[in-house]
This record gives structure tokens, C-alpha cells and sequence, in this order.
């Protein structure tokens, strides 16, 4: 199947799972080891709440191309089954749009590009 048949939510599917890696491999660079506290400080990265957090901040910052907007609002205008445990609807939609990023670019082999967005994460910084 070629990537640009992929709904939005196919495409948050695999970006889910590749910010959740990244994240990870950060906390385990910064030392952290014990597992609740591994746990609760992905969840200032991953959480819908951060996510979204992270989508405005990046698009008041014009960090993204049209095309990647593009990608953005494919995730957020998907109409998906599942439901956030805590998060209302706009703030789900939002993360499953960034996680659609995340999974479109590493879909599409951009490498660089996945890597400047996930640093300019980084320097937004954990959501409290």
C-alpha cells in the first residue's frame, strides 16, 4: 500500500509508537531507571495533553512545511473509534495529528527531518 493512502490514523498509529521510542530512549539517557518514575515522566511527553501542548507551540513557532501541515490535519480530522482516557476530543484530535507526523515521517524515510522535530520538542520541554 503507498503511504499517501494511509489514513490519518494509521499514520498516528506508527507515530505513537515512534515518539513513544524517542521519549524513551531520552529518559534512559538521563538516567532515570526506576519504572514508575519512567512511566509518569513519559507521560509529560506522550500524554494527549502534551502532545497537543507540542503541536501549538511548534505551530505558533511556523515550525512546520504545508505538507507536513498537511499530514498534521489528516490525523486531526480522523474520525477514530477510540476515545482519550483524559483528554477532551479537541485536545485528542490535536496529538493524534502530531503522532501523524511522527508516523508519516518515519513512514517516508525522512530521517532529518523527524530528528529536527523531535529536537525542537525537546527544547519546548516536558509538559507539566
Amino acid at each position: 500500500m503507498d503511504i499517501k493512502e494511509y489514513n490519518g490514523t494509521s499514520l498516528a498509529y506508527m507515530g505513537d509508537a515512534v515518539m513513544s521510542l524517542l521519549v524513551r530512549e531520552m529518559l534512559l539517557a538521563q538516567g532515570w531507571q526506576k519504572s514508575k518514575i519512567l512511566q509518569k515522566k513519559s507521560e509529560s511527553w506522550v500524554s494527549a495533553k502534551a502532545q497537543a501542548y507540542f503541536l501549538i507551540q511548534l505551530k505558533e513557532r511556523a515550525f512546520f512545511s504545508e505538507e507536513e501541515y498537511a499530514i498534521v490535519l489528516r490525523g486531526r480530522n480522523t474520525h477514530s473509534a477510540s476515545k482519550a482516557k483524559n483528554a477532551d476530543v479537541t485536545t485528542y484530535r490535536m496529538s493524534t495529528g502530531l503522532e501523524a507526523l511522527f508516523g508519516w515521517l518515519y513512514l517516508t524515510h525522512q530521517e532529518d527531518r523527524l530528528k529536527a522535530l523531535w529536537e525542537e520538542i525537546q527544547k519546548i520541554g516536558e509538559y507539566q
